[in-house]
């Protein structure tokens, strides 16, 4: 199975970067990972909180396969504990999904369009973060997944 997590904009704070890579690097010694950075929409100033949605959602839609397998990080999804999580991985994996496509939305959601094709919701707190950290929770919890998986000692219990 192949991941990839797709958000909005880029992570301006080096430190973040930094552990986002780290991260991504330990990933890739369990499964094919990539992060692909939408850039942020120009001139935001002068659209609306749904054209902007809009306008993200096209974006995220057209680097959608049909056969990708969307999972949205969205605040009304599903929660997990971490080993919950690796579940829903292992699920994910024994159904034979060729790509699971994990999406962090820009600073107001999706657009119901996005939400439509979506197979998934999930929802890393009931917390908001800022999108930038956000991605190395996400990117960190997969990782831990994995070692999950594979009886390694990173997860304790």
């Amino acid at each position: 199975m192949n991941i990839r997590l797709l958000t909005i904009g880029k992570t301006d704070n080096k430190s973040l970067q930094t552990l986002i890579d780290d991260y991504t690097k330990r990933l890739s010694f369990y499964v094919k990972f990539d992060l692909e950075i939408i850039p942020d929409i120009k001139n935001v100033k002068n659209l609306s909180e749904a054209q902007q949605k809009e306008k993200e959602g096209e974006l995220i839609l057209s680097k959608i396969t049909p056969t990708d397998h969307l999972i949205l990080l969205d605040e009304n999804g599903k929660t997990f504990s971490s080993v919950g999580f690796s579940d829903f991985l292992q699920k994910k994996m024994n159904a034979g999904t060729k790509t699971l496509v994990f999406v962090i939305g820009g600073p107001y959601g999706f657009s119901e369009t996005v939400y439509q094709k979506a197979q998934g919701k999930v929802s890393l707190s009931e917390m908001t973060f800022s999108h930038q950290m956000v991605r190395l929770f996400v990117i960190e919890q997969i990782y831990r997944g994995f070692t999950i998986l594979r009886n390694e000692p990173y997860h304790h219990q």
